[in-house]
């Protein structure tokens, strides 16, 4: 399969370039290859582990969620050097995807996340821009019985859940997702504006527990590298079946 068709089919399915992120999320292709490929592998973080991963499978296309350009502009020396010299030298291509995954309706990580916790979304949540990242429904179920199923799926992956308190008998009604670093001022105050009482996000910042426990709302911190596993596995699934070509995840749990 030639790289240019993989990449435009990529570019429509997640609406790459229609879709706003922040300036260094440089969404679609980073780094090219000579032309085919042959073999896809896929994972949440660009790294010099994921790159060592990737090039002993045998892969030379890798789908990632944070990039290459994740801490900006930076001279190409030591580990920038290194990195750009094991892709040129194994002809392997990096395509990033952020936000455009984690909004997508089929592959996204918010939508994945809900279905993995039994959850059935009915709308957005998380504006950011024009988007909605997240996703967000109503429920009946006990808040307890959602945090064991959150933290069965972040042991899963390396990682461990953390809540704010939750109360005996407490049922979760109206809830909202955002993976990644999905506890923010915005949410918050969008989480009240829409009296979601249960918050289930990768991470947040200390004081949005505070926050949360003074008003009531329950948020379940499920890590933000487990919560951002499924969108890139999904995607390098399709990518397989659709072009027959074979393709991997590559783990590298990051305990956070």
């Amino acid at each position: 399969m030639a790289l240019s068709v993989l990449v435009r089919y990529l570019d429509d399915l997640l609406e790459t370039n229609g879709t706003p992120d922040y300036p260094n999320a440089v969404n679609g292709l980073q780094m090219a290859n000579s032309g085919p490929v042959t073999k896809v592998a896929a994972a949440v973080d660009f790294s010099a582990q994921t790159l060592a991963s990737a090039i002993g499978e045998g892969a030379n296309f890798l789908i990632v969620h944070h990039g290459m350009f994740w801490s900006g502009l930076e001279a190409v020396r030591g580990l920038v050097y290194n990195r750009m010299h094991q892709l040129v030298k194994n002809d392997l291509a990096v395509y990033s995807s952020h936000l455009p995954l984690d909004r997508h309706p089929r592959f996204g990580n918010n939508v994945l996340l809900a279905s993995e916790l039994g959850l059935t979304p009915s709308g957005g949540f998380a504006r950011f821009q024009t988007i909605e990242i997240g996703v967000r429904g109503d429920a009946d179920i006990d808040t307890s019985v959602l945090a064991s199923r959150a933290a069965a799926f972040a042991g899963a992956h390396g990682g461990s859940l953390r809540t704010t308190p939750i109360p005996e008998g407490r049922r979760t009604r109206r809830w909202a997702i955002c993976t990644g670093g999905g506890a923010s001022a915005e949410t918050l105050r969008e989480a009240a504006e829409l009296e979601i009482d249960t918050l289930i996000v990768g991470e947040g910042a200390h004081w949005t527990a505070v926050h949360a426990a003074d008003t009531g709302l329950v948020i379940l911190y499920a890590g933000h590298y487990a919560t951002e596993t499924f969108g890139v596995r999904a995607l390098a699934e399709h990518v397989g079946e659709r072009y027959s070509v074979p393709w991997v995840f590559l783990p590298h749990p990051t305990g956070l």
